[in-house]
């Protein structure tokens, strides 16, 4: 079915809730000013408060406990931020513009450390947080310690990861309609999908489908991936290229849609013609996997817990060792959020977490793939955010189809 046309939206109010939120962390660990850097590979930090995400640009959020928090953005995007922000204080600033220094014809030029000079003056700053831990760009970090010489200045970004981990209806109701999205997406492109298709064909497809249906894109820093073949689909992260499908082969199509900032991700292996047996094993036993954690992903359980559930399969039945990574992560402003649910500790899953269920088997003889779905944690239990996996691929690699999809 094509996608509904309900369009879900943050409201104002949850915003403003969400600043409320931030600020009583920040007296709780006594940070004076937090500053926030977010960038095309990491949008989520500055979007999940100010839902400001630069185009061809980063932004920043600068926060102080006793004031009004002020969004900082590039010269090119000024307009879209003023236009999109739900925090009133957007200012212009070079260091978060187009990484080419294009000037722009707009005044006086305002740095970082001209808005840090200020807050000095306003406020009593003792101690200051940062986020963005891997990105966050020495040019500015610099003007911070300049203007504030000799003030202890943490990584912050835990407290951000802790506000965002619990979704609220409204988060969670985005996070459907980009899964609703994305399952229609796939069940149109791998119903037209043929032999002789190139990776960049299906991706293109996938795409097509996803903007019609009203993504705004495909997942924040995971584009898709669709490796096929005995080569390509070992490269675990991969560019698609001209490589035309071919028959008996696996075919990777891994996607993610965006969804007024929120992700939902979605991985289905596929094959054309006769599907040969070994392939068709390892993607029923990645499902059994799926399946399984699934049906203990509720409150109360355990990352480890999930974990272990999905490793005592995957040791029973021979794949243990062509799974290299955890089998599940939680999603929401990005497509793998931290924090990655450990397989070694007991975090605990709780109502309004919203993970993917992510089976890799990687470098298996005639190739790899991903089994993955999005799910939210209710009350009562999980629900399926994406839903094309549950109604293709088990009647698909039990049916031994013949011929086109």
């Amino acid at each position: 079915m094509s996608p509904d046309i309900d369009f879900p939206r943050i409201p104002d109010a949850e915003f403003g809730q969400r600043m409320v939120n931030l600020k009583t962390k920040m007296a709780e660990q006594s940070l004076d000013l937090l500053v926030l850097f977010s960038n095309q590979l990491d949008p989520g930090h500055v979007r999940y408060f100010a839902d400001v995400a630069g185009i061809n640009e980063s932004a920043a959020l600068v926060v102080p406990l006793e004031g009004d928090p002020i969004v900082c953005s590039g010269q090119a995007c000024q307009a879209w931020s003023a236009h999109k922000s739900r925090i009133s204080d957007v200012r212009i600033l070079p260091e978060v513009g187009e990484v080419a220094g294009t000037e722009y014809e707009i005044g006086q030029q305002f740095t970082f450390t001209d808005l840090f000079k200020e807050l000095k003056q306003r406020y009593a700053i003792r101690k200051i947080g940062t986020v963005g831990t891997l990105i966050f760009p020495q040019v500015i970090y610099r003007q911070l310690t300049d203007v504030f010489s000799g003030v202890p200045v943490v990584n912050a970004e835990g407290l951000i990861f802790e506000l965002r981990m619990i979704k609220s209806p409204n988060e969670i109701a985005c996070m459907r309609k980009a899964a609703n999205i994305l399952d229609y997406a796939f069940a149109k492109t791998i119903d037209a999908l043929r032999p002789g298709w190139t990776e960049l064909d299906i991706h293109a497809g996938i795409v097509a489908e996803a903007l019609r249906g009203g993504a705004e894109g495909m997942a924040a820093a995971w584009d898709p991936m669709i490796p096929s073949g005995p080569v390509n689909t070992q490269l675990c992260m991969n560019k698609n290229t001209l490589r035309q499908v071919q028959e008996g082969e696996i075919i990777d199509l891994q996607a993610g849609v965006l969804y007024e900032g929120y992700n939902a991700a979605l991985c289905t292996p596929v094959v054309l013609g006769t599907i040969p047996p070994e392939i068709a094993d390892a993607v029923l036993v990645a499902e059994d996997v799926a399946l399984a954690i699934l049906g203990q992903l509720k409150p109360g359980a355990t990352s480890k817990g999930l974990n272990d559930v999905g490793r005592g399969i995957l040791n029973q039945r021979g794949y243990a060792g062509y799974s290299p990574y955890g089998l599940v992560h939680t999603i929401g402003c990005l497509e793998c959020e931290s924090p990655w649910l450990p397989v070694d500790k007991d975090l605990e899953i709780r109502a309004g977490m919203t993970v993917c269920i992510d089976v890799f088997f990687f470098r298996l003889p005639w190739g790899s793939f991903r089994y993955e779905e999005t799910v939210a944690v209710q009350q009562d239990g999980p629900e399926r955010l994406t839903q094309f996996n549950a109604g293709f691929v088990r009647p698909y690699f039990t049916g031994g189809k013949v011929g086109a999809v």
